[in-house]
């Protein structure tokens, strides 16, 4: 839906984050006469009114009788389509949508295709992989726009003149559907990998898997990069699009440290700064989908030298006390967790990892803690503190490793000084968890863990080439 079939339809806004400002903001731009309610809990909504200047109707009862009045109803991607009164409003008539939509529906051809636009996705490694993407792109000389579920919301960059030549776009599960939906064909779309996530706003493990992979599966892109590695990519039928895979032999792989195009050795990563090897293994994504856009990707891997790593994401802030301290805030699965330990083997580690229980499940983390070489320490906090702590107890009384029980970060940052000691180590903040509740999100967590360790948190918050360059 292109933003002018809005005009004359009895349209609301669902939410008032930065993603209901930005969709706000283009429907005064767009349509200044087009009627607006915002549905908002009773603690945003007086500064929504103040701040529209009373040019919305502000509602804070959202019950499916109340969504039911409005032809369109255009929701933050926070608000699970999947909650009673929207499923109950649906069945009715009313058309849930979101900014990714009208975003992906004003950019498309006559065709519905996007050109030079690649959506990634994925459930750990996206933000990284979409900012280098868009660092190797300018590397080679190309204007290109970094947007999207990163932190810029697509909408606030409807229009920008002079527009780039290349769209990086991140998005998360709750947007994948949306490009489907949109009608709309991206030129490349990266799928990096599949693990449990988001099953609160899903509401079930298999429903978020549907959704994560609709942006292929129903989004059709004209070349979809695919991991190998991942058994739920690597299943897929995709008659639509040409599937371009990495992490096999015969395509981008890593061998070692080293990154190949097919047997062809091409870039050493070991000194490069991206952090995990996780994500020096998704270059390989990148450099894919490079080469389906036409480009040298060979000469473009050695650009990744001067990229700057993302904060919240496995991010040195450096050192204090004899203790270096990592920010690994957008941690929210065990697997993530699993993957920045990975990054400090053999190091002496206070791990720092519970938050908001979405009930996942914690047993591939207990299984490698129970047979790899684990961390020193490990502090649980937030609410499923208590049951990763229970689940880790056993192994902990067998001397696996020390287990630590805090009631929330501050705390937890001064169990983990005191049990690394005098001998120092890593301080490695990655929770495995969202931030809901105590934060929020998650990048007001990691900004407290920086104040907590010391550190100025202004000065580790910006996300380097986010926009238009």
């Amino acid at each position: 839906m292109r933003i002018s079939q809005l005009e004359g339809k009895c349209v609301a806004l669902w939410g008032w984050g930065r993603e209901g400002r930005a969709a706000f903001a283009v429907l005064r731009q767009r349509l200044p006469h087009l009627p607006l309610t915002l549905f908002c809990p009773p603690a945003e909504a007086e500064a929504a009114r103040a701040e529209t200047a009373g040019a919305l109707q502000v509602e804070t009862e959202v019950t499916a009788e109340a969504l039911v009045r409005f032809e369109v109803v255009i929701k933050s991607p926070g608000i699970s389509p999947y909650k009673p009164e929207a499923v109950q409003a649906a069945t009715q008539g009313t058309q849930f949508i979101g900014g990714t939509s009208l975003w992906f529906s004003e950019h498309a051809q006559v065709d519905g295709t996007l050109p030079n636009t690649v959506c990634v996705t994925g459930t750990k490694g996206k933000s990284t992989t979409t900012s280098l993407l868009a660092h190797l792109l300018r590397a080679a000389g190309h204007r290109t726009g970094l947007a999207g579920n990163i932190g810029l919301p697509l909408l606030e960059v409807l229009d920008p003149q002079p527009a780039p030549e290349y769209w990086a776009v991140e998005l998360s599960s709750y947007q994948t559907g949306e490009v489907a939906c949109s009608g709309t064909r991206p030129d490349v779309a990266i799928v990096l990998n599949i693990f449990p996530e988001h099953l609160d706003w899903h509401g079930s493990e298999q429903r978020y898997i549907d959704d994560k992979l609709a942006l292929v599966t129903g989004g059709h892109p004209r070349v979809a990069v695919l991991n190998a590695a991942d058994q739920h990519l690597r299943v897929l039928d995709l008659p639509r699009s040409r599937i371009v895979w990495f992490n096999q032999l015969e395509g981008w792989h890593m061998v070692g440290e080293v990154v190949h195009r097919g047997a062809q050795p091409v870039f050493d990563t070991a000194n490069t700064p991206l952090p995990g090897r996780h994500n020096r293994g998704n270059l390989c994504a990148v450099l894919a989908a490079l080469e389906a856009l036409g480009l040298d990707a060979v000469a473009l891997a050695p650009a990744v030298q001067s990229f700057r790593p993302l904060p919240n994401r496995l991010q040195l802030l450096g050192e204090r006390d004899g203790l270096r301290w990592v920010n690994d805030s957008i941690s929210t699965t065990p697997h993530a967790s699993l993957a920045a330990l990975d990054c400090f083997a053999g190091q002496r580690i206070a791990l720092l990892v519970g938050g908001h229980d979405r009930g996942l499940d914690w047993s591939d983390f207990l299984a490698h803690m129970a047979h790899d070489v684990p961390p020193v320490e490990i502090v649980t906090m937030g609410g499923n503190g208590p049951r990763i702590n229970a689940l880790l107890r056993p192994l902990a009384d067998a001397g696996r490793f020390g287990l630590h029980a805090a009631a929330d970060l501050p705390q937890a940052v001064e169990l983990a000084r005191a049990a690394l000691g005098e001998q120092g180590g890593v301080v490695l903040l990655s929770p495995g968890a969202p931030s809901f509740g105590a934060y929020r999100d998650y990048v007001a967590r990691g900004r407290h863990f920086a104040e907590l360790a010391g550190f100025d948190p202004d000065s580790i918050s910006a996300i380097p080439g986010l926009g238009i360059g």
